[in-house]
């Protein structure tokens, strides 16, 4: 008889024991503490220096230095009227309202149509021009201000609303078109082909029936070039050198000099609140559409 030798088995591992419950919920309890605990201190550092300058907003110069903590002992209203009209903060700000609000305009209609084209059409060099716009959003913007200046300037467009128009837009369709590319994707399909069917040409389909549902992602889009063309202090300052034209980010800087020299600073505090509420009313009033908007496309 031959006997039939079975492989050893390796011994089995030991069980681990699991976690007591009340040791995990604890963990989870700590972890939500210290999160909670970090987003408080970082609220605080956002808000507590924004209430700082709209309390210095309604001071006289003497209290900004004297009591820069306390409450205003006179609210003074005129710091805002000298500023809208002595400090030609007025100017500035419909300066930014037009370019801005321009340029958030030709960034939406000129994205959102490269967007669709490289969403829905298969053809050579979609990919590559998709990661030329992907490489747009990574390569510093300051490397190209000296070409930049020459070719507005050989264009005739230095100092003018639409020179500073036609810059933001392009400056600003490269995470524009990232953006919308990902969500036109998850777009039905089926309504393109169907409207195709009906008659209707892609312009048609693109304005029709792709932009209102792409409209969450088209409102995210834009609360974020207008916050980001409305900061943006670099391009202006290289490409508007005509005080008249300054916009509200240039202003400030201006008054920021010729005011430290006057010690006017009231007025400068009143500048830098009225140059902040457009900011914080378009957060404010579409917080939730931004929330929406980012989350819209992953979900479909």
């Amino acid at each position: 008889m031959v006997a039939v030798i079975s492989p050893a088995r390796p011994a089995a591992a030991p069980a681990v024991p699991p976690d007591p419950p009340g040791r995990s919920a604890a963990g989870a309890r700590v972890l939500g503490g210290v999160s909670q605990g970090f987003l408080l201190v970082w609220g605080a550092m956002v808000v507590f220096p924004l209430l700082w300058a709209l309390l210095s907003s309604f001071k006289s110069d003497e209290d900004i230095f004297t009591s820069p903590w306390s409450l205003p002992s006179r609210w003074r209203w005129d710091n805002f009227s000298r500023a809208w009209n002595e400090s030609h903060i007025g100017t500035y700000f419909f300066n930014s309202v037009i370019v801005v609000c321009s340029g958030v305009v030709l960034t939406l209609l000129l994205s959102s149509a490269v967007a669709y084209v490289l969403a829905r059409f298969d053809f050579p060099g979609a990919r590559a021009l998709y990661y030329v716009f992907v490489a747009g959003m990574v390569f510093p913007g300051f490397l190209a201000l000296v070409p930049l200046f020459f070719v507005v300037q050989n264009l005739g467009l230095t100092n003018s609303y639409l020179g500073l128009i036609l810059v933001y837009a392009a400056h600003g369709m490269s995470f524009s078109v990232f953006f919308l590319t990902a969500f036109f994707r998850t777009q039905s399909q089926e309504l393109a082909e169907a409207a195709l069917v009906d008659g209707c040409s892609h312009w048609g389909v693109l304005f029709r029936i792709m932009l209102p549902l792409a409209r969450p992602g088209l409102v995210s889009i834009g609360i974020f070039q207008f916050l980001g063309m409305w900061n943006e202090y670099l391009l202006p300052l290289v490409l508007n050198t005509d005080e008249k034209r300054y916009l509200v980010t240039q202003g400030l800087a201006n008054i920021a000099v010729t005011q430290g020299y006057h010690s006017d600073f009231s007025g400068l505090f009143a500048g830098l609140t009225i140059s902040i509420i457009p900011v914080l009313a378009v957060y404010l009033g579409f917080h939730r559409q931004i929330s929406a908007g980012m989350t819209a496309g992953a979900l479909k």
